[in-house]
């Protein structure tokens, strides 16, 4: 009965041309199914990242799910699954919530609703505290990627963010017997473009990309190359443990396919608004939402450590680096058809002087409370002044910490193996990195988009430079003006 309810409700709160969509894709979702006669013995999985468009997602399938039980007195087994990460606010955490109590998921026993944290898989409990290593796995990312790329958005925060996504399918898709479907919203069309994509950057970072027809199965598995390669790259060749805890899970059935709702569904947010905001009671919070993310507090630091970058390592003023970061990021809000209203607000955000400083303040605090980093580390990485031999190190000592000037050749020393116990700690402090990840830094290379890649193969080159998500401006290097090509990046 109470499923009757629910799917009566979400009918109303639905967008009008997604309802009868609903049955459409109800047909098809049913003629995919392996088990057609005893729909329970099917399990179909959703992602539920925790934005306003997989809140959408999540609603329109309860939909379908619905839908199959109110055709043939039973449906399959739906799995919801979150993937958390340190870039993840509570706030987020209570708009999934919201989203299962508005759909009745709790109560549903043809429900399961999964949070996968790292390579744990856990029932969702929306108030579980953040685990202490998942927040080290993912800081020490951050760092390690940001010291090789002036704390590029994109550098420091996405790519090994994308990769643990990537294995967070792997993982919630073999769990408890599997699952026999995987819904997406993105089109067949993207999904082909997307899997060419990974192929083509393995084959040019020197990899053998796995058998096209192994489908998602093969496409986790040149995934797992990859991430082996980039961590390899970022964290050194010799840290095994690492590369390990970061591989991508492709053990999933060959079979094992996806399907898409994207012709059904109304993914433009502006004509699902009602469903969001009145029935999954979603609310677009200042610390979750930010930029074209929903439920990722990361581009509100992507943006501090642009304005970071320009105020200290360019001698600038951090309201012209935050200036550059919000020109780009609005830019790409509209080419992602957010609602002009959600553009306005965004912009009136970061509109005036009180503005900007008041969201300095809370990209700081978020750094330090979400990551453990203090001002006085993020201003180090966007220095990079330990990567690629230290090229950048007289220059950051120079600026941020000049009674630190006469030891340069004692750093320099201590970075290339030698021991020093005086100046070992204060290096910590200064980058919250420990001396071994100095010295990976100092042996490694640092990214320059005029770094010649063509002999030996760099997987962070290859994905910073084929980036959709980055835009070349005109930035001014130092106080006097001096103007040269820059990258901006993020999300």
């Amino acid at each position: 009965m109470l499923r009757t309810t629910i799917l009566a409700d979400l009918r109303k709160a639905l967008p009008e041309r997604d309802v009868p969509a609903v049955e459409e894709c109800a047909t098809r979702l049913y003629e995919s199914l392996p088990d057609q006669d005893d729909l329970g013995r099917n399990t179909v999985m959703v992602a539920y990242g925790g934005g306003k468009d997989s809140a959408y997602a999540v609603a329109f399938v309860r939909a379908v799910h619905l839908a199959l039980a109110e055709r043939y007195g039973d449906t399959f087994q739906l799995r919801v699954v979150t993937m958390r990460h340190g870039g993840m606010p509570y706030q987020v955490m209570l708009n999934i919530d919201r989203t299962y109590r508005a759909l009745d998921l709790y109560e549903d026993s043809r429900v399961d609703l999964l949070l996968i944290e790292g390579n744990q898989v856990r029932p969702f409990e929306r108030d579980r505290p953040m685990p202490h290593r998942l927040i080290e796995f993912n800081r020490t990312d951050m760092l390690m990627s940001g010291h090789r790329s002036y704390g590029d958005g994109r550098a420091t925060f996405c790519n090994a963010c994308n990769l643990n996504v990537a294995n967070s399918f792997g993982v919630a898709a073999r769990h408890d017997n599997g699952v026999d479907l995987i819904i997406t919203g993105d089109s067949p069309q993207e999904q082909r473009d997307y899997a060419l994509w990974i192929r083509k950057l393995a084959r040019d970072a020197g990899l053998k990309p796995a058998d096209s027809r192994k489908g998602f199965k093969g496409t986790l598995e040149t995934l797992n190359g990859l991430a082996t390669a980039y961590f390899q790259e970022i964290h050194g060749s010799t840290d095994v443990e690492r590369s390990q805890e970061r591989r991508v899970t492709s053990d999933v059935p060959v079979a094992l396919q996806f399907f898409s709702i994207y012709d059904y569904t109304s993914y433009a947010s502006g004509a699902h608004w009602r469903l969001l905001s009145d029935f999954l009671g979603f609310v677009f919070d200042e610390i979750a939402f930010n930029f074209t993310e929903s439920d990722c507090a990361n581009p509100a630091l992507m943006a501090h450590l642009r304005g970071l970058r320009t105020e200290r390592a360019y001698g600038r003023t951090y309201a012209e680096g935050i200036g550059q970061y919000v020109d780009f990021a609005l830019e790409l809000m509209r080419r992602k058809n957010f609602p002009e209203h959600l553009v306005e607000e965004m912009r009136r955000r970061y509109e005036t002087e009180d503005g900007v400083e008041h969201m300095r303040k809370v990209a700081g605090e978020y750094a330090e409370d979400a990551f453990g980093l203090t001002t006085t580390q993020l201003v180090c990485m966007v220095y990079s002044p330990f990567a690629g031999g230290a090229v950048h190190l007289r220059e950051f000592l120079a600026g941020e910490h000049p009674h630190l000037l006469m030891d340069e050749d004692r750093i320099r020393a201590l970075l290339t193996g030698e021991d020093d116990r005086l100046l070992a700690p204060q290096l910590e402090r200064i980058s919250g990195l420990s001396v071994n990840d100095l010295r990976v830094l100092h042996d490694g290379v640092l990214w320059s988009p005029r770094t010649d890649i063509s002999g030996q193969a760099r997987v962070l080159h290859r994905v910073m430079v084929t980036d959709p998500h980055q835009k070349t401006i005109t930035a001014k290097r130092n106080p006097e003006g001096e103007e040269m090509l820059d990258r901006v990046a993020g999300r």
